[in-house]
């Protein structure tokens, strides 16, 4: 016991002779600062790289050493060595500080998972600096590290790393992993982060190796939103029908799988060759057999006749963001912030059958800095023109019909505007907003986008990207009689 404080004192005189030395160099620094003027008298003068060295160094070598820390790989006999200063470790983590009062020798022996005993030298080494790397793979073990030994900085500071590197490059994927660790934990804010990134680019999520290690949980709560960006509802069931086989669920969730397809959104030439040559709808066939049944009906009926007596205004003829050229356009803006721009794209009217035929010219105008009425010109008493600054003006699109029709009967259009941008050098999707004519009805469209800027995380090439998609909405006309 008399060598255990003997030790921890020795150790606190030295990491004190070592902030005495950087004390030294801060007082040598300054008095060169006493010539300056009165007025610059408090200009800082900053050693913390030298004092980050320092400490790496103390680390590296072992200096003053009072704890071995000794991290057994569990379920191995794999075992690695630290020497470091109970010191730095107390002040750092207050379960440090209680494993440390509680030890009976100067090692101290921790049992981590392969995964994190792996990472247990970085982890040691941001105690010392207050600085780490981290790769994709490596942020889950880190951030079990930091919420285990209470280190909140760390783990709050690896949630934003999570949710801002989404996109990053991984042999295997890491969105997935990192959604599954975030409902294990509870950790809402990244959980989130994960199902949107996984939504709004789930076409290229589909082609990738992570489609397979999706779990039923995530599977079923994906398929069941609305916001999902692909190319058709057709994709989809090719994906599921792959993921089914690929993971031999319960049948109670791949039909439950099967029935969240929205099957009034494939054409019913693909709905015959699916009944015939899937081995997936041949195997569940009678737990969608309903669905299929309405799904006909809907393809063969004008959708104003079937709202008479069937609810339309469900999800099973709710589309989804398709991409394919029948649902909408892209539309790349060079140099947005330039002038007005003008846009025209066809769209077939609905998913019907029934309106397969007939298409809907839309025009797009894209104003950079649109002001509302309360801010714009106004004339004064002698009918002059007052000036209005432009320049805090905001984004907006304006998407209207270029001609009404008969057609447009017992249906609405829903608008939506796809934003694109480049992150880890991947291009994926930024946002995406919904609105009914204007993005003014958002409040938020491209609020956060500097645009002027060319460098701007929005731009592509100093271009904005955008995916314009138009959703017809039915609606039930009457009742159906029960």
């Amino acid at each position: 016991m008399l060598y255990t404080v003997a030790k921890r004192i020795s150790t606190m005189i030295y990491l004190f002779g070592l902030f005495v030395v950087l004390g030294v160099q801060t007082v040598q620094g300054a008095a060169l600062k006493q010539e300056i003027p009165a007025e610059n008298a408090a200009t800082l003068l900053n050693h913390s790289m030298a004092m980050v060295q320092r400490m790496e160094a103390l680390l590296a070598q072992g200096n003053g050493s009072d704890v071995i820390l000794r991290i057994q790989t569990v379920s191995t006999d794999e075992v690695k060595v630290i020497q470091a200063h109970s010191l730095v470790l107390t002040l750092q983590s207050d379960v440090f500080d209680e494993l440390l009062q509680t030890r009976n020798s100067s090692n101290l022996v921790l049992k981590e998972s392969a995964d994190c005993a792996s990472v247990f030298e970085k982890f040691i080494r941001y105690l010392y600096c207050g600085d780490i790397s981290v790769r994709p793979d490596q942020a889950i073990p880190i951030h079990r590290l930091a919420s285990k030994y209470h280190i909140w900085a760390l783990q709050q500071g690896l949630t934003r790393y999570m949710t801002q590197h989404l996109s990053s490059d991984s042999p295997t994927g890491h969105v997935v992993s990192w959604y599954q660790y975030a409902v294990q934990t509870g950790d809402t804010t990244l959980r989130d982060s994960c199902l949107q990134y996984l939504s709004w680019n789930l076409s290229s999520v589909l082609q990738s190796v992570e489609w397979r290690s999706i779990s039923d949980d995530l599977l079923l709560s994906l398929l069941q939103r609305s916001d999902l960006v692909l190319q058709s509802e057709l994709e989809l069931y090719d994906a599921l029908e792959a993921w089914i086989s690929q993971n031999q669920p319960a049948d109670v969730t791949a039909e439950s799988a099967l029935r969240a397809v929205r099957y009034g959104m494939i054409p019913p030439q693909h709905l015959f060759r699916l009944q015939k040559q899937s081995p997936m709808m041949l195997k569940y066939y009678e737990s969608v057999r309903d669905l299929l049944f309405l799904t006909f009906q809907f393809h063969a009926a004008s959708p104003v006749q079937l709202a008479k007596y069937f609810d339309v205004n469900c999800s099973l003829f709710m589309p989804r963001n398709y991409l394919s050229s029948a649902w909408g356009s892209p539309w790349v803006i060079n140099n947005p912030t330039r002038d007005d721009r003008s846009f025209s794209f066809q769209t077939q009217l609905g998913p019907s059958g029934h309106d397969t035929s007939k298409r809907v010219t839309w025009n797009a105008l894209f104003s950079p800095r649109w002001l509302p009425l309360s801010v714009r010109a106004t004339y004064s008493e002698h009918g002059s023109m007052q000036p209005t600054r432009t320049d805090n003006g905001q984004p907006r699109i304006i998407i209207t019909p270029a001609t009404s029709s008969p057609d447009f009967a017992g249906v609405s259009f829903q608008k939506t505007v796809i934003v694109a941008a480049r992150q880890q050098g991947k291009v994926v999707v930024r946002h995406v907003y919904n609105f009914h004519q204007s993005t003014e009805e958002t409040g938020d469209f491209l609020v956060d986008a500097d645009l002027q800027r060319r460098t701007s995380e929005y731009l592509i090439d100093s271009s904005l990207y955008l995916h314009i998609i138009v959703k017809p909405i039915y609606h039930s006309l009457i009742i159906a009689r029960k």
